[in-house]
């Protein structure tokens, strides 16, 4: 991540003894951290790789199949909480539900893996969201859940074992966060799932216009701006292992 790429810069320029390589290096750093962390920037980032949001009026048609990618929608401090905590990416299957309760998918795949531990005390993500959405009027036999995949590329191969079984030929929707479509979307399509998209969890937006906010650095947006890098990592590493 370029956090830790500009750590890694000032240790060096810290250790180097040699003076141009000090500076290059505390240069080099100094740069990083301003692009991370600058607002409008990062804002700009965001647009232009989000897809963009989707009403759900535009969506014409009722998916046999909306498939949810779980991950930081649930937040666990504890395992003896008696109730869930919304996690960052909670968004996800908000949505997942707006569009079941307005006739646009008849089934929800929630797909996702847990530590053992949470699965034991009946508190994985799969669990506690389907949980939910039951409680929020979705009924039991219209959720599906998929506890194994650790990861993107096995959430596609995972699903596509259950979509292929069960609903062969139907159509699909894949419901995740914005920033994190277009590796889920290749994913799926490697492993054989057509589907249509619903984004959800934005990041980006109409940003702010003031210069104080374009110049001044934000140590907040430096973490904001963790899962776009994250996202370019890891959808490059994808498609050299071939996973999308």
């Amino acid at each position: 991540m370029p956090f830790s790429i500009s750590l890694i810069l000032i240790l060096y320029g810290l250790m180097t003894k040699k003076a141009r390589r000090k500076r290059i290096a505390v240069i080099f750093a100094f740069v990083i951290l301003y692009l991370i962390s600058n607002s409008f920037l990062i804002n700009k980032a965001f647009n232009w790789w989000e897809y963009k949001p989707v009403n759900i009026s535009e969506v014409k048609k009722t998916y046999d199949v909306g498939i949810l990618l779980t991950g930081g929608m649930i937040s666990t401090p504890d395992l003896t909480i008696d109730h869930p905590d919304f996690g960052p990416h909670a968004d996800r299957f908000l949505q997942a539900y707006l569009l079941y309760k307005n006739g646009k998918i008849r089934k929800i795949l929630i797909t996702g893996a847990s530590p053992k531990d949470f699965v034991d005390a009946g508190k994985s993500e799969v669990q506690q969201v389907s949980t939910l959405l039951i409680q929020w009027g979705v009924k039991p036999e219209d959720i599906l859940l998929e506890p194994n995949a650790k990861n993107t590329r096995e959430n596609a191969v995972y699903s596509e074992k259950i979509l292929h079984s069960k609903f062969p030929g139907k159509s699909y929707i894949l419901i995740t966060s914005s920033f994190h479509l277009r590796r889920a979307l290749a994913c799926f399509k490697k492993a054989g799932v057509s589907a249509d998209v619903f984004p959800t969890d934005f990041y980006g937006g109409t940003g702010s216009t003031k210069i104080k906010d374009m110049i001044i650095p934000d140590p907040e947006v430096v973490g904001y701006s963790q899962p776009l890098f994250r996202e370019w990592v890891g959808i490059i590493i994808y498609k050299l292992m071939g996973y999308c």
